[in-house]
């Protein structure tokens, strides 16, 4: 009986192993730029002392299946202080994922990664997740978010803000 189990396991393992998809190779037909901008407005604390913020956004996407986006993301986002404060940026280096249920329509998806601080006065960076849902084409991407930055309470505690943005996508061929 235990050859029997033994066979069987080797035999499934076997298939298993020969069934799995190729790799997806890159190729300017499934990945691409994009290239867009952002606005939108500081949340929690942060709201106290800064009014607005804009941002770059550039992204890098692969098409691992179509209906399915990986890539890494960059930009700049700049807070723009109230009287008495300071402004300061923040650059954005991480992953993100992208679910297209169809060719053209609704998207979901999730950027996340270490957000780094300019003219902070010596303040840590930290990890950020920037949740997205919108609509996309061909050629754009217009989309709702939030974006949180998640640091330690003695390091300032959280940078939190939500927006809308849109990409434009630039193909390589």
């Amino acid at each position: 009986m235990k050859k029997v189990f033994l066979s069987a396991a080797i035999m499934l393992s076997t298939i298993a192993v020969f069934a799995q998809e190729p790799e997806t190779e890159i190729t300017s037909k499934n990945s691409w730029l994009k290239a867009g901008l952002s606005a939108g407005v500081p949340v929690g604390d942060l709201s106290d002392s800064h009014s607005f913020v804009a941002g770059l956004e550039l992204k890098g996407q692969l098409m691992s299946t179509p209906h399915l986006g990986i890539g890494l993301t960059t930009g700049y986002n700049h807070f723009f202080e109230k009287d008495g404060f300071e402004s300061f940026g923040t650059i954005p280096a991480g992953a993100f994922i992208r679910v297209y249920p169809k060719a053209k329509g609704f998207f979901a998806g999730t950027d996340v990664g270490y957000s780094f601080l300019t003219n902070a006065n010596g303040a840590d960076g930290g990890f950020y997740v920037k949740p997205q849902i919108g609509y996309h084409n061909y050629s754009w991407n217009v989309f709702g978010f939030y974006n949180g930055i998640f640091r330690g309470e003695n390091t300032g505690g959280s940078i939190q803000h939500v927006g809308i943005g849109a990409t434009y996508n630039i193909r390589f061929n």
